[in-house]
């Protein structure tokens, strides 16, 4: 029998971080029962199976020096960034599950960056972000999402997958994550099956699943209401994602209820190692700003292909369906949103072999959908079949709330918009006011 209490595991307030390694080390299954256990970072570099159950809480401490520096992607770069509050890191064979709850005490995280976020010239003025800075010497060059690079307050995710296999979360909710919540990086054979994540809707960067340069991996019958992207897929973010040359491959997405996040089933924007073989089914995005969400721009690179959606309820999204390769975050090259074709580099991403079927979106409140690839790469062979988007009658949401664009005009409608794609459509129906489907320029139907 595990004696939690034998290894300082105990629900009094002291920190259980050490006890808990020193029982994996020992090969023993941990098992948190009621109560909160509080925790500076673990690292789990084994086999190992933690089970909480239920009434069981492990939190952790919002203490920002408590978080050392390790060298993993923030963002889709490589770089020296806080240690993630659960890192599963080099490890075959690790189990999470039960029905208690992981904790990232993410409000102080979330204060602080809100001090400096979006604020023109922010720079590492604490010391904590100026020993980032000084690890990451090259930080001001590197592409972001709009988290923080610039100042360097790099938090962690909370739950960090690296470099590891056969690894499953199944059960458990996880809530208030400092960044990213769940986040495979460079992993195979990952399951997270009928898990819980909770952040609330203003929590800057609180994505629900970020898989990122991952094979093999299943996300299912789980519940996701989040501040940012729901369940997201990525490989790695311009030069260094192109040098780092690490695809994304062969996920799949069944079952899967998204709330309130900006996007509910989202490919991108750091696209750079190719993104293939993703497969989304049979789920529910309810009141998410997007549904589908296809997002990269002009230096982030990567070839994305071999996407599949089917069966998806959309309910009440600013837009259901978006193809966005004028994605503004975190861009300061105007030279990135011109509408002039401009020349092909490895920097230029690539879309094909798109395929939506039996997808039906009602009360979109900004369009019904927008399909805006590059002039100098169209996308190539998007098809959509037996779909039906519907516009919210007297809505006045103003159509540029689609998605995070610029550089692109405001379409004449709310109508499902059409630019540099090559698309093919089948027992499509749209609904709205004005111009249903809006044709621009480099517009070829198929």
């Amino acid at each position: 029998m595990f004696d939690a209490a034998g290894f300082g595991i105990v629900a009094d307030g002291r920190d259980v971080a050490e006890g808990i390694a020193r029982a994996i080390d020992a090969g023993q299954e941990v098992v948190l029962g009621k109560g909160t256990y509080l925790s500076s970072p673990i690292r789990i570099s084994r086999s190992a199976h933690i089970h909480l159950e239920e009434g069981a809480v492990l939190k952790f401490i919002p203490e920002f020096s408590a978080y050392p520096p390790v060298f993993t992607r923030w963002e889709g770069v490589r770089c020296w960034c806080m240690h993630p509050c659960l890192f599963i890191e080099d490890a075959e064979g690790v189990t999470i599950d039960g029905e208690g709850t992981i904790n990232g005490s993410g409000e102080a995280w979330w204060e602080e960056t809100a001090k400096k976020r979006g604020k023109p010239g922010a720079v590492p003025a604490t010391d904590i972000e100026k020993r980032f800075a000084a690890l990451n010497p090259d930080y001001a060059s590197q592409p972001g999402g709009g988290g923080g690079r610039d100042f360097q307050f790099l938090r962690p995710p909370l739950i960090q997958i690296k470099g590891s296999s056969d690894v499953t979360l199944r059960g458990i909710t996880v809530r208030n994550s400092p960044f990213w919540t769940i986040h495979p990086l460079y992993s195979r054979r990952v399951l997270i099956d009928s898990v819980t994540i909770i952040n609330p809707y203003e929590a800057p960067n609180t994505d629900g699943i970020d898989i990122e340069s991952s094979e093999d991996v299943t996300v299912r019958n789980s519940f996701v209401f989040v501040g940012d992207d729901g369940i997201a897929i990525k490989s790695g973010s311009g030069a260094d994602g192109i040098a780092d040359g690490r695809p994304c491959r062969n996920v799949r997405i069944i079952g899967c209820n998204v709330k309130a996040a900006h996007g509910g089933a989202v490919i991108g924007s750091e696209t750079a190692g190719e993104i293939s073989g993703i497969s989304v089914e049979d789920c529910v995005f309810d009141g998410t700003d997007r549904g589908i969400r296809i997002k990269s721009r002009r230096g982030r690179g990567g070839c994305i292909h071999g996407l599949r959606f089917r069966n998806l309820i959309m309910r009440g999204n600013l837009c259901p369906l978006v193809i966005n390769m004028y994605y503004r975050c975190g861009a300061d090259d105007e030279g990135a949103f011109s509408l002039e074709a401009q020349p092909v580099t490895e920097a230029t991403p690539e879309l094909y072999d798109v395929d939506i079927s039996e997808c039906h979106a009602i009360d979109s409140m900004a369009s019904a959908g927008m399909l805006v690839g590059l002039p100098e790469r169209p996308v190539r062979n998007l098809s959509i079949r037996r779909c039906t988007f519907a516009v919210r009658k007297g809505t006045d949401t103003p159509v540029s709330e689609s998605d995070m664009y610029r550089g692109l005009p405001d379409p004449p409608s709310r109508g499902l918009r059409i630019r540099n794609a090559e698309v093919h459509m089948e027992d499509v129906e749209v609904s709205c006011e004005g111009k249903k489907v809006i044709i621009e320029d480099g517009v070829k139907l198929i």
